[in-house]
């Protein structure tokens, strides 16, 4: 017989908000006893707004903080910062009981960012991850100018000062290509009268002056089997990793599969790729069964229509870096090196290009828009360059 919640007794103005938190956390997957856990949460804040004579509406940021306050006062040591009480405030928030949190009015660099973000994304069609990269480096950038960020008197030499100290401690290729899109778009609005973003250096390029590293097959093997099937999370993990390693998709375009991209009787997946493009992919049956198994048997009913969510309440979409960690997990299991998920793309590309197909073929698997995107595959078609290497001059005969 499974476990279930123990009775909570709630008093105080919250009472009427039991019964809806309740189907909220089991909507979101927590299980009885997290969910008692939340419950409880919610008898405790009701009955401090009771002592404290407090209605729902005069639940600000500063009075949700004093409650946490006296939960630490009392000896709790549990749910007792505003990430353990954000379940329960959410939801009475998204009831419209409880005021918004309180933010702060923009500044004129928010202001400024928040149109640079709207000109990467509607006009120049840059993907949100990419989007939040060059956000973060516009930021930066701004917070090294004096005052509130003032561009006025900018000059090429405060951009090489800029990105010469920026690029001692991170990647340069990261900061030259976040600089200079900002500064295109600063030229471009009028707010820099000089177009500087060609004092910007250019970074020498090394992405493909080495062989793409790769995942053998047997490593792959390696990494499916580790996954244990008869749980959620085996069926998940095998799920995603089928995906990576047979038809190379990127994290990204793993977390973004909604479940009316797949057309089961077709045999077909919509790809949501890089730039909003969309492309159609035949589904291999193993892969389209391991996904059946885990939307059968594992995913739930969460309100999201992500293929991939968390295991876990609350069952949110999984996230790219979400990915990446299921990937490393596999590979401790494996008790193999840890890789990334990119490199099991890698592994996609190299299992075709062993198999006989050529470089626009396995461009048009990976979705490349260039050629010398993929070209960059010659390099491992080791049959291919043989004839093409030149006899060494100080080679016996």
């Amino acid at each position: 017989m499974g476990a279930r919640p123990c009775r909570v007794r709630v008093i105080g103005p919250l009472v009427p908000h039991v019964a809806g938190f309740r189907s909220e956390l089991a909507l979101q997957g927590y299980r009885p006893f997290a969910l008692t856990d939340q419950l409880r949460v919610l008898a405790h804040l009701s009955r401090w707004m009771a002592g404290e004579g407090l209605e729902p509406a005069a639940l600000d940021t500063e009075r949700i903080e004093a409650f946490l306050e006296a939960r630490r006062s009392q000896g709790y040591t549990l749910w007792i910062s505003p990430k353990g009480v954000e379940p329960l405030i959410n939801y009475l928030r998204g009831c419209g009981v409880v005021p918004p949190a309180s933010v702060p009015p923009p500044s004129e660099v928010d202001l400024l960012l928040d149109e640079f973000r709207a000109y990467l994304l509607n006009e120049r069609g840059i993907a949100p991850s990419s989007t939040a990269s060059y956000l973060h480096v516009a930021r930066l950038f701004l917070a090294a100018r004096p005052g509130d960020g003032g561009l006025r008197e900018l000059a090429a030499a405060d951009v090489l000062s800029f990105v010469a100290e920026q690029c001692k401690v991170r990647n340069p290729a990261y900061i030259a290509c976040g600089v200079r899109s900002f500064l295109r778009f600063c030229h471009l609005r009028g707010l820099i009268a000089t177009p500087l973003a060609g004092a910007v250096p250019r970074v020498a390029s090394r992405q493909r002056s080495k062989l793409p590293v790769s995942v053998d097959a047997g490593a792959i093997k390696k990494l499916l089997h580790s996954c244990d099937r008869r749980s959620a999370f085996g069926r998940r993990d095998f799920a995603v990793l089928n995906l990576l390693a047979r038809l190379g998709l990127r994290a990204g375009e793993v977390v973004a599969m909604d479940l009316g991209d797949i057309d089961w009787r077709a045999g077909e997946l919509v790809v949501r790729g890089k730039g909003g493009r969309r492309d159609r992919m035949p589904l291999p049956a193993d892969v389209g069964q391991a996904i059946a198994a885990w939307l059968s048997h594992g995913r739930g009913s969460p309100a999201c229509r992500n293929v991939f969510t968390r295991v876990r309440a609350p069952r949110r979409p999984l996230t790219s870096a979400g990915v990446s960690a299921l990937v490393r997990a596999a590979c401790r299991r494996a008790g193999l090196p840890e890789v990334h998920a990119h490199r099991l793309r890698h592994a996609a590309a190299t299992e075709l290009l062993r198999a006989g197909a050529n470089l626009e073929e396995i461009g048009l698997v990976l979705r490349h828009e260039l050629t010398l995107t993929t070209s960059i595959y010659a390099k491992v078609d080791l049959a291919s360059l043989v004839p093409l290497a030149r006899p060494w001059e100080g080679a016996r005969p």
